[in-house]
């Protein structure tokens, strides 16, 4: 039996034992680490409302691995999937499309990243993720709506999926404003992180996939281990969860070992790495959405992977590839990002930056006012507040085994 017992619709001897009925219930529809971290920041619009109960299900999928252990440190109410597609609900949330069509509520899709970034060449449904026909209309059915985060995504989605064009609505970013609201307290977070003044926090970002900048990790992390000198930089690899949850987080912290004894920070999956952003003073990335979300926080960047067929000519992460100075195999690591600096154009980022969201600090407005409105709700009479991100913990309580840190 579920946490609920039943669907909320039908009587059932299980539900006689919770505290408050006849509650609207929200599914979040949870696939992966990375779609559960985007949804969390949705559902916080949900917050003490006493009328509205949400409720959590993890369908099947092949990144899905660390979702039963985020759902448990989240601590809401778990709907086994083969139940939940028995059940209806009020309302529910997806970042990803991949068996909502058999979810019996209205549904809201949304993406999980920075917009609609990347292009996939193989597989059974090309195009733009997000953009497909496969994403817009799951199994052939329609959503009750579309949120999407810029008004330049709509010619794209009218080209695509005209008969979707109804239900689009167009929301902004959460992690965009979330990130915007807590640039002010950069310096709290570099303290909090443990970087001292004078040295140089660098991250390094990769998403997930061949050509990923994961996938050229054996030939980057010597340099970085090399060439940083300790002191002066502090290293920080932000890995996409799909890397971990694909290959395994024993192997992923295996084969980053020796780098982790030797001084490198290996963030891991579960953790907040909006505030690790913010801190730092260069951004090695690729063409990820966590290199495209640099773009707002004033950090030079540098490009260690930009695969022109992987990535929507049409977004702002093709821009960033045409923009960013290029990581180079022979150059000291040092002089470029001493050039990436130098060269750095704030002006040039800004614009980059604006193509993330059209509706820059009004996400939580635009999301609330949609999902009330599909509940059959009057919104609470307060205005939704963006909160700034809390203080991460030390890096080094991220990096045992790093020298002077007990493994």
């Amino acid at each position: 039996m579920s946490a609920l017992g039943k669907s909320p619709r039908v009587p059932d001897e299980g539900r006689e034992w919770l505290t408050l009925l006849e509650r609207k219930t929200v599914l979040a529809v949870v696939h992966t680490l990375t779609y559960g971290k985007r949804l969390v920041d949705v559902l916080a619009l949900l917050e003490a409302d006493f009328r509205v109960q949400v409720v959590f299900t993890a369908p099947p999928h092949v990144f899905g691995d660390d979702v039963p252990r985020f759902l448990q440190g989240l601590g809401g109410a778990v709907v086994p999937w083969e139940e939940a597609v028995r059940m209806s609900f009020d309302l529910a949330l997806a970042a990803g499309p991949r068996g909502v069509e058999e979810i019996s509520a209205p549904l809201i899709t949304l993406p999980h990243g920075a917009g609609y970034v990347k292009r996939l060449v193989k597989g059974a449904h090309p195009g733009v993720a997000g953009l497909r026909r496969y994403d817009l209309v799951p199994g052939g059915r329609l959503p009750a709506a579309v949120a999407v985060p810029h008004h330049a995504e709509l010619p794209d989605l009218a080209r695509h999926c005209p008969e979707v064009m109804p239900y689009a609505h167009v929301v902004g970013d959460p992690a965009h404003d979330r990130i915007t609201a807590s640039l002010p307290l950069r310096a709290a977070y570099r303290r909090a992180l443990g970087v001292p003044d004078g040295e140089e926090l660098v991250v390094v970002a990769s998403t997930w996939g061949a050509s990923s900048s994961f996938g050229r990790f054996e030939a980057l992390l010597p340099r970085l281990v090399a060439e940083l000198p300790a002191g002066r930089y502090r290293t920080v690899l932000l890995v996409h969860p799909n890397v971990w949850s694909g290959h395994g987080s024993w192997q992923v912290r295996a084969w980053l070992a020796q780098c982790v004894r030797l001084g490198v920070t290996l963030v891991p999956p579960e953790a907040d790495w909006r505030t690790v952003l913010i801190a730092a003073d260069s951004i090695i990335g690729d063409h990820g959405s966590v290199t495209l979300y640099g773009t707002l926080t004033g950090a030079p960047i540098l490009l260690a992977s930009s695969p022109e067929r992987e990535i929507n000519p049409a977004s702002p992460a093709a821009a960033l590839a045409a923009t960013a100075p290029a990581l180079s195999p022979t150059h000291p690591l040092v002089d470029q990002l001493h050039y990436a600096a130098a060269e750095y154009r704030p002006e040039e980022y800004a614009a980059i930056a604006s193509r993330i969201t059209s509706e820059p600090g009004r996400f939580n407005r635009n999301m609330r006012r949609l999902m009330y409105r599909l509940l059959g709700l009057g919104q609470p009479a307060h205005e939704p507040e963006t909160v700034p991100l809390p203080v991460p913990p030390p890096l080094d309580a991220w990096a045992p085994g790093r020298r002077g840190v007990p493994a």
